[in-house]
């Protein structure tokens, strides 16, 4: 078992009835604005997070298809997850950048995969690969979210 804190999590959540679920919601508060498209992470581990989330109301655009907006919010959610569970303890992450491009309508509930290279977590910018699908499977987003990966500070005694 891993000692990451995100992956401990997720694995302790998962042996209780609904465990997705309140394990998602834990995540998805940590910005506000994931809630918005009621994700549930349907995987997670060192590089790798997939998430779902329902096409509704609240995520559709004037023409009845996902909106811009909400599948970012998944792809973003995603490559936060995967990395808070793979980076290594002595490093931090933000982000630096996105580049998506809209593939096809988005017409259905969504499923969001993040993916990055299990050696390429040291410092300097790293490229994590985001895409959402379809339910028939069909691409509907493709992207790259660059994440800037530095040293922690060190911890200064008093």
């Amino acid at each position: 078992m891993s000692d990451n804190y995100l992956l401990k999590l997720y694995h302790k959540t998962l042996k209780y009835p609904f465990g997705r679920a309140l394990f998602s919601r834990m995540f998805a508060a940590k910005a506000p604005y994931f809630k918005t498209i009621k994700p549930t992470i349907e995987t997670l581990e060192p590089n790798h997070c997939e998430l779902t989330f329902k096409k509704r109301k609240a995520v559709a655009n004037h023409i009845g298809t996902v909106h811009a907006i909400a599948l970012c919010n998944g792809l973003e959610m995603a490559m936060g997850a995967l990395a808070e569970a793979t980076i290594p303890k002595h490093l931090r992450w933000i982000p630096k950048g996105m580049q998506v491009n809209y593939t096809a309508k988005a017409d259905s509930d969504i499923r969001i995969v993040a993916t990055s290279e299990p050696d390429a977590w040291v410092e300097g910018d790293l490229p994590v690969t985001v895409q959402g699908f379809r339910a028939d499977g069909t691409l509907v987003i493709d992207g790259t979210i660059t994440i800037y990966i530095s040293a922690k500070p060190s911890k200064k005694k008093a």
